[in-house]
């Protein structure tokens, strides 16, 4: 699956709360989501405009790893099937 190339910070924050990521802090230009679903998970978003395609590709399969998912079945729940 090809990740976007123009994704911001604040975006991902948002598509991000579809599976439960709520923001509990934030210093300088990252923030740092939470969420509780399937256990404690937390990850640091830079808020960068737009978000390199190598700490994208990171942020996801983290996230991926903890909800027991692909990185591309993440990628089709986040941003759809038209990538």
């Amino acid at each position: 699956m090809k990740l976007p190339r123009n994704l911001k910070g604040k975006e991902l924050a948002q598509l991000l709360a579809r599976l439960g990521y709520f923001a509990t802090r934030q210093t300088g230009s990252h923030l740092r989501l939470s969420t509780e679903v399937k256990g404690q998970h937390h990850i640091t978003i830079p808020l960068h405009n737009p978000i390199s395609i190598g700490t994208l590709s990171n942020i996801l399969s983290d996230i991926a790893l903890h909800h027991q998912l692909t990185k591309d079945e993440l990628i089709i729940l986040l941003f759809g099937t038209n990538q």
